[in-house]
């Protein structure tokens, strides 16, 4: 609470204060670089990060505060998206302290953000033999592993903290993902618990447990799953859209179950709301399995997107003939 009174007075009398010290600074020739530290630090709590930046960068050039102000210096660059300046900065504090925890992790971080992910695994690797109990760092670890298709490391990573599993749903939901991706049938019970212990669990991760369900024959969970997902997602994502969810609720309706009315009706939704995958739909109508009523229907929706797709072709062919006239 005192901490965050000094830094409301010194917000208040920033101008004042900031020309009283240079008048001293200036008196005696030299400055502390504690002041300057302390100064930045002020900043940095204010969210003022230019004029944090400015100080800090005094004060780094006194070894008392050298560390210190790469590491902060390192925050602000990351606060502010210059990653690779963030790496830069944080590297250097590795440097002088290689087994600073924090530098680590900040270290990693950037590295991720940059597409690092070799260093950042690394990094992540000597944080964990420092810090072996740190669950947090092996959920951040296992995250990279996976992320570069390591999936057998990354499954291997996450059971060494088997009480964050039954804790954290995230570390339990990568869990399920991992050996998924290794075609492990003890994925679909890892998603099951992951269900349980998440109150609202994401569409997405609802919608990677339907297709393991799918893929294991057990086609009545699946479509639950595809139903929870669908009432979960209440808009559109980057990965995920509801026409899709309803598009694969469909086409498994309409494959394993082809005397029910309700997938052909499910496709059509689907096509209403916006789903154009002209080659899952050319897959669905592959599908033997499927009856020749609903092919004759999947057949016309999909000739009108290829109707639309040729109309949007010739459209931009004649804009683009339009502009080279123009020129």
């Amino acid at each position: 609470m005192k901490r965050n009174v000094v830094f409301l007075f010194f917000s208040v009398s920033l101008s004042f204060s900031t020309a009283m010290l240079l008048s001293s600074c200036v008196s005696r020739g030299a400055a502390q670089a504690e002041e300057y530290f302390t100064i930045g630090m002020a900043f940095f709590d204010l969210g003022r990060f230019t004029e944090a930046e400015t100080w800090l960068n005094r004060a780094q050039a006194a070894d008392r505060t050298m560390v210190a102000s790469e590491y902060n210096l390192g925050r602000i660059a990351y606060e502010t998206g210059r990653y690779v300046d963030a790496t830069r900065f944080f590297e250097r504090v590795l440097e002088h302290d290689p087994d600073n925890v924090m530098a680590l992790q900040a270290a990693a971080y950037s590295r991720i953000r940059n597409g690092d992910l070799e260093i950042a695994i690394e990094l992540y690797t000597r944080v964990l033999e420092l810090i072996p109990e740190s669950a947090d760092d092996g959920f951040n670890y296992a995250l990279v592993l996976y992320a570069m298709e390591k999936f057998e490391e990354s499954e291997e990573v996450l059971n060494r903290f088997p009480f964050a599993l039954d804790e954290k749903p995230s570390s339990r939901l990568l869990l399920a993902r991992a050996q998924n991706a290794q075609g492990k049938p003890e994925a679909i019970d890892n998603f099951a618990q992951w269900v349980l212990i998440k109150e609202t669990p994401n569409p997405q991760g609802l919608f990677e447990y339907a297709k393991a369900l799918e893929e294991a024959g057990l086609y009545a969970r699946a479509l639950e799953q595809y139903d929870d997902a669908l009432e979960g997602l209440t808009r559109d994502t980057e990965t995920l859209k509801r026409s899709t969810l309803r598009f694969e609720k469909a086409r498994l309706m309409l494959t394993v179950d082809p005397e029910n009315d309700e997938g052909i009706e499910e496709f059509n939704t689907a096509i209403t709301d916006g789903f154009d995958d002209v080659e899952a739909i050319q897959a669905l109508l592959d599908d033997e399995r499927v009856l020749q009523v609903n092919i004759d229907e999947i057949q016309s929706a999909l000739n009108d997107i290829l109707d639309k797709i040729r109309a949007e072709e010739e459209g931009d062919e004649e804009e683009d003939d339009e502009e080279e006239e123009e020129d």
